[in-house]
């Protein structure tokens, strides 16, 4: 079976099961790789055509019963053995990464649609992953990707985040071009847009933008003339004489025509990410995970991203009117996701510590920020420790706070409240403040105050009390 590359990276020989791969290293802190895939069947026609920015977000509970969130991106190292081209059952593109983790997209289709369905295996044997994984061995996820069906024969595009959540994993994927069914194997020209794309296309304007990509595709043609047999028999009276068989085979060499095909490609763009200056607040935003119409955790605060990863320091503004939330709550772990337009996705995952206090803590937040144009930015700790504060109650800090992320990515806080845990009829429970702007000092000096007074009326009724007994004649013993 041949195997050709697509337009990143047709300068790489064949891979088995017709599959190609092109591996880009994005610029940022961490390492997130682009995929440009091609699975072909035996006579070299393209039936798959992938590509992607993903990451995984797993929640697991550890051997002290606490849930943990892990993060962490599609390796460089990623076997795809088990990809194919089959008939019956569809298209399958297959990962193998890591330690026994797999990932794999199927496809079906209907006379008018086709969708695929993700099955993600993750091993929590990996050690270094889930090095203190309280259940060990493979667990098996499932998704249908994407959430509707999409037009045959048509080109299936998002650029903005599209989040699959299966379980406790969360996969995010973005600038995403996928075809499956590909007609005569040739990408086809008609699109189908994401709702996230087509809603802010309408909400920004035209955003969209049109290049001219052409396509060479090389179609090998050999004509042969059949093969022609020609057998004479002459009888006599006596004896029979056959004349051995004659045979002509005549072949047109073979010839090779390339057609070239110019494809208009249209590519809906965000709109650019938008930057605060130096010193300007961000907007404080209320913030709630629900269960039904309960609020399971509450969350008001002002945030402002800060990434200097590169030459030109970003500040960026989380806006509240522009931002998604959603999120989980647990007895043990919760997390908070904010999405502002697709742009920036902030997590932050609390938990309670293991200490016979019972107190919740901020302990992991990953942030991504997508630039289709410049290559996306994504950084994750999961060891944490901000934000302490008794269980059943709130925590607050009205100052300026700073998280640092990793070297380079900060967060800072304005007018902060956050509770992960116990939240009662929707209301924040009693506070307990970082660092309240009434001076801290004000209660103690007031009852120090109050005791040096009393102190020195004791002293005043003592020395009263001893010339009222001199003054009255007795003698002292």
């Amino acid at each position: 079976m041949e195997t050709r590359r697509s337009v990143l990276g047709r300068l790489l020989g064949p891979l088995c099961c017709g599959l190609l791969l092109f591996v880009l290293m994005l610029l940022d802190g961490s390492e997130t790789y682009a995929v440009d895939i091609e699975v072909k069947d035996d006579s070299n026609k393209t039936c798959l055509y992938a590509r992607w920015m993903m990451n995984f977000s797993v929640i697991y509970e550890s051997n002290a019963s606490v849930y943990k969130n892990k993060a962490f991106t599609l390796p460089e190292n990623v076997k795809y053995d088990g990809s194919t081209c089959d008939k019956t059952s569809g298209p399958l593109l297959a990962m193998e990464f890591g330690a026994g983790h797999f990932w794999s997209i199927k496809f079906s289709k209907t006379d008018d649609t086709y969708q695929g369905n993700i099955t993600f295996i993750y091993n929590t044997n990996d050690a270094e992953l889930f090095p203190d994984a309280k259940r060990k061995g493979p667990i098996v996820t499932s998704a249908n990707y994407p959430v509707h069906p999409i037009k045959l024969h048509t080109l299936y595009t998002c650029h903005r985040v599209d989040s699959v959540k299966a379980g406790n994993v969360t996969s995010d994927l973005w600038n995403i071009s996928l075809q499956a069914f590909l007609h005569n194997g040739s990408l086809s020209t008609k699109y189908t847009h994401c709702d996230k794309d087509v809603a802010a296309s309408a909400e920004n304007g035209s955003h969209a933008t049109t290049t001219v990509s052409t396509i060479t595709t090389t179609i090998p043609t050999t004509t042969t003339v059949p093969t022609t047999t020609t057998t004479t028999t002459v009888p006599t009276t006596t004896t029979t004489t056959t004349v051995p068989t004659t045979t002509t085979t005549t072949t047109v060499p073979t010839t090779t025509t390339t057609t070239t095909t110019t494809v208009k490609r249209t590519i809906l763009s965000p709109a650019p990410l938008p930057t605060a200056t130096a010193g300007e607040k961000p907007v404080t935003g209320n913030y709630s995970v629900n269960v039904g119409a309960t609020a399971c955790l509450l969350a008001s605060m002002g945030l402002q991203l800060n990434i200097s990863k590169e030459q030109s320091p970003w500040i960026i503004n989380i806006q509240p009117n522009t931002t998604e939330v959603t999120g989980s709550c647990g007895k043990s772990s919760a997390d908070l996701r904010l999405n502002d337009s697709d742009n920036i996705i902030i997590d932050f995952f609390f938990a309670l510590r293991n200490t016979s206090l019972e107190r919740f803590y901020l302990k992991g937040v990953n942030i991504t920020v997508v630039r289709p144009a410049n290559g996306s930015l994504y950084a994750v700790n999961n060891n944490l420790s901000y934000w302490d504060a008794s269980l059943g109650s709130s925590y607050m800090c009205r100052k300026e706070e700073t998280l640092i992320v990793t070297e380079g990515y900060r967060i800072k806080t304005f007018d902060l409240r956050v509770q992960p845990f116990g939240v009662k009829e929707n209301k924040y429970a009693t506070a307990e403040d970082c660092s309240p702007e009434v001076d801290n000092y004000f209660v103690p000096i007031v009852v120090a105050a109050a005791l040096a007074g009393l102190v020195c009326l004791i002293f005043m009724a003592y020395f009263v009390g001893r010339r009222k007994h001199h003054g009255s004649g007795y003698e002292q013993f």
